[in-house]
């Protein structure tokens, strides 16, 4: 979806401005000829005429500037996102509207996402918008846990990671950083979970228990940051994504790669699930909520959180 909105704008900025480049320069030579020659009366329906083209060529070249400078805005600087889903809580909520980064990691081109100019490599911590690596046209926003080198190990009864740092370059642990996990604590965040009650005959009709998530800050080597879990899931090994020569549940980054994890562990499909996402597919750094409206996922929202707009931590 994203892909063709750039592609519908840079259609239309290259339709309008064929006929800017037109009216101005048919303006100029217009000019010229007005100042060497009068126009008889013989020649009125043909001014007539003229003039309506002219309107024409007006209006469609008058919306050039703003074409051109809502692609170059959305392409290369700034694009607006929405947040669909629960699986960056509790730093991204549903209905939050982001301000992503575009050239944070790069200039790219828009249609090909070829990387134009190389800038800054993502940091541990970074909250990036990225095409998922198997499906290329859909957007995912996750945080950078894992930077190329890393070995990442998971705790599916904890759920804790650990990190070693150049494990690729060395092949073995010498810099594991420093991860420190708070004491749970509850949080106002609910998790709904759907089951089919079979007992009063009514299969069909789904009912739900509501479940609070646990709040836990994850210090990263002093990089500090909230996530949730929900204790009642419990994490299959057999769900996992296995690195080839691997065993289950610890992964190394290879080169240009980055393993992204939602800050919502238990409702996230992530690096765990689908492995690593290529330096290529990064599409920028998210920094600010610009909106956030109250609302759940597929419902429409009830207000607005004022409290909400700021920085991305």
């Amino acid at each position: 979806m994203a892909n063709i909105l750039t592609i519908f704008l840079l259609i239309s900025t290259l339709v309008t401005g064929v006929f800017w480049v037109y009216y101005n320069l048919k303006k100029i030579k217009n000019y010229y000829l007005e100042k060497k020659f009068f126009k008889d009366n013989l020649n009125k329906k043909c001014v007539i005429e003229t003039k309506d083209k002219k309107k024409i060529f007006k209006s469609l070249a008058s919306f050039f500037p703003i074409f051109f400078i809502i692609f170059i805005i959305r392409s290369f600087i700034y694009e607006p996102f929405q947040i669909p889903s629960g699986s960056m809580m509790p730093t991204l909520l549903v209905g939050d509207f982001i301000l992503v980064e575009k050239f944070s990691y790069g200039i790219k081109d828009p249609i090909t996402h070829k990387t134009l100019i190389k800038m800054n490599l993502p940091k541990r911590g970074d909250i990036v918008v990225f095409k998922h690596p198997i499906d290329y046209n859909t957007d995912y926003i996750k945080r950078v846990i894992g930077l190329p080198g890393d070995k990442i190990e998971y705790d599916t009864k904890t759920k804790h990671i650990k990190i070693c740092q150049n494990y690729l370059i060395k092949n073995h642990c010498q810099e594991k950083l420093s991860i420190k996990y708070s004491n749970p604590q509850s949080s106002e965040f609910i998790q709904k979970i759907y089951f089919i009650d079979r007992k009063n005959s009514i299969p069909q009709e789904k009912i739900y228990n509501s479940f609070n998530f646990d709040l836990v800050e994850e210090n990263i080597n002093n990089i500090k940051h909230n996530i949730l879990f929900l204790n009642i899931i419990k994490n299959s090994q057999k769900d996992f994504y296995q690195q080839k020569n691997m065993k289950k549940l610890n992964w190394i980054v290879p080169e240009n790669h980055y393993f992204m994890m939602g800050d919502n562990r238990d409702n996230s499909l992530d690096s765990r699930y689908w492995g690593f996402v290529p330096e290529k597919n990064l599409v920028g750094k998210a920094i600010k909520i610009w909106m956030s409206f109250d609302k759940n996922e597929n419902e429409w929202p009830t207000g607005i959180r004022i409290n909400r707009i700021g920085n991305i931590y």
